[in-house]
Formats: structure tokens, C-alpha cells, sequence
């Protein structure tokens, strides 16, 4: 790794550090889903549902702006914490839509957990020649470090496996049309300053992976949403052409369950 005068003000900062040797197997789950009908959105954070003829406020997990997901008459799934409120001000999660034949899951905290879950059980192995297939290897990655603190930003994942040493940045996609998924929904002006990041990572040693993950099945292709946020697409095609390497896998879904499948073609 690089070590010289210039680089003074990029010390690495590794923090919540998580050695994973035992074997993941199983899907993220929700312990206690219930279906619901969407009424409205009433702010970034909460929605009016209706379950069996009871209108009531939900949290909703994800911020993103999600118009063609969150329509009126919309079948949802809800994680009820009626057991676990605590603090909550809220029973219920909104944490996955219908639409049309595709059930798409939208909690936004939910990518991060199934790609930890795939480079703990080896569903998905970085490495300099993509990744491998499901159930490839037994035990998956040697170190993996959540949210890592990295010059100007904070990573998702710092992982090693062998010789490689690499930081992972991970995206949720939930806008879908006619197949073909995208990301971003909105602006994202942080997304940008993450991949000139990943840049400067490969500058001084290190792998550098951008991994789009679609909480959905039966996509045909991801690629850069160029009409909302065009300087988020241009960025993308820049850093694949230094080096970090643009990954998408679509996810099983359902109900209750999330779990990370197959590639998806990546078209920038």
C-alpha cells in the first residue's frame, strides 16, 4: 500500500471489525409480516395503510422518493413489532410492494444485510475476475469490516481474502421499467463522492467494488438512471474505466424473506 507524504491525510480508520469464520446459509428474514393495502405517503418517513379495514401509520424504510412503488391500492408487506415497540413510535415497517407480477423489497437497510450474509457464507467472493457462483467456497471472505472509515467517506464493507484487500460500497435498486432496473431515483450527489473515493482507494493498493443490488427477481438489466442524475452515470463509467469494478446481483424475495442470487448485466 502506499505509504508516501501525499497520502498522510487518507489514514485508514478501521472500526467494528468482525473476523467471519462459521458459515451463513440462510436468508434475512422478518419475524412477523402482515399485508396491507397503501393508502398514502404522508411524509419521507411514514404512510397511511389500511389492514383489515383499519387505517394506521406505518414507518416507512426507505427514504427514496419511490412514486412508482408506493401508489395507491398497493398491496405491502409490513414487519410488525408489536412484540419489540420500545421506543417506536410505530408498529409496523413498510418493507416490500407488489407490482404488477414483481414483489420488490424497499427497506434500505436490507442490501447491506444479505451482501454481509454473501461474503460471509462465500455466496459472492471478491476477487480480480468477478464473482463466483452461489455456494462456490465454504466460508467466504477472511475479514470483513462493516462501515469503514476511508479519507472523506465511509465505506460499507473493508473485506480481505488472501492477498486482496479491497472496500465495497453497496446500492439498494428498487426502480424498475419494463425490466431493466436503475439507480439512482433520485440526485445523489454523496453516491459521487463514494465512487471518486473507491478511485483514490485503487490509487493506493487497493481493490475497489461498487455492488448494485436489486431487491427484486426477473430483471432483464441494471444500468446508470443518466435522465435523473447524468453526473452520477458519467461518474460510474469513469471509475470502471480506472479499475473498480461495477457489480449488480438481483435477490430472491419474499414475503418475509431476502436473499442475494444471481448476477445481473451491467450496462453503463
Amino acid at each position: 500500500m502506499s505509504n508516501n507524504g501525499n497520502n498522510k491525510n487518507r489514514t485508514l480508520i478501521l472500526f467494528t471489525a468482525r473476523r467471519f469464520r462459521p458459515c451463513y446459509n440462510s436468508p434475512m428474514k422478518y419475524e412477523h409480516i402482515t399485508k396491507a393495502t397503501f393508502i398514502r405517503r404522508d411524509n419521507r418517513f411514514v404512510a397511511t395503510v389500511e389492514i383489515d379495514g383499519r387505517k394506521t401509520g406505518v414507518h416507512v424504510k426507505n427514504t427514496g422518493r419511490c412514486r412508482e412503488l408506493l401508489v395507491p391500492g398497493a398491496t405491502v408487506y409490513l414487519d410488525d413489532h408489536q412484540d419489540k415497540m420500545g421506543t417506536r413510535k410505530y408498529r409496523y415497517d413498510l418493507v416490500a410492494v407488489e407490482k404488477g407480477d414483481l414483489l420488490i423489497n424497499m427497506d434500505s437497510q436490507a442490501p447491506n444485510k444479505v451482501v454481509l450474509e454473501a461474503l460471509a457464507s462465500g455466496k459472492l467472493i471478491p476477487d480480480m475476475s468477478q464473482s463466483s457462483s452461489p455456494g462456490a467456497d465454504a466460508c467466504g471472505c477472511d475479514v470483513i469490516r462493516p462501515e469503514t472509515v476511508y479519507g472523506n467517506s465511509r465505506f460499507d464493507f473493508y473485506i480481505e481474502r488472501g492477498d486482496l484487500k479491497a472496500f465495497m460500497e453497496v446500492k439498494g435498486v428498487t426502480l424498475e421499467d419494463d425490466g431493466v432496473v436503475r439507480f439512482p431515483d433520485a440526485p445523489t450527489l454523496r453516491g459521487i463522492k463514494h465512487i471518486r473515493e473507491l478511485e483514490q482507494a485503487l490509487t493506493e493498493g487497493y481493490a475497489a467494488y461498487i455492488i448494485f443490488v436489486v431487491q427484486m427477481k426477473g430483471v432483464k438489466y441494471f444500468e446508470p438512471n443518466d435522465e435523473t442524475h447524468p453526473q452520477f452515470g458519467e461518474a460510474l463509467r469513469h471509475a470502471k474505466a480506472t479499475g473498480v469494478r461495477i457489480l449488480a446481483y438481483d435477490c430472491t424475495v419474499t414475503g418475509d424473506t431476502l436473499e442475494l442470487d444471481r448476477p445481473v448485466p451491467v450496462r453503463l
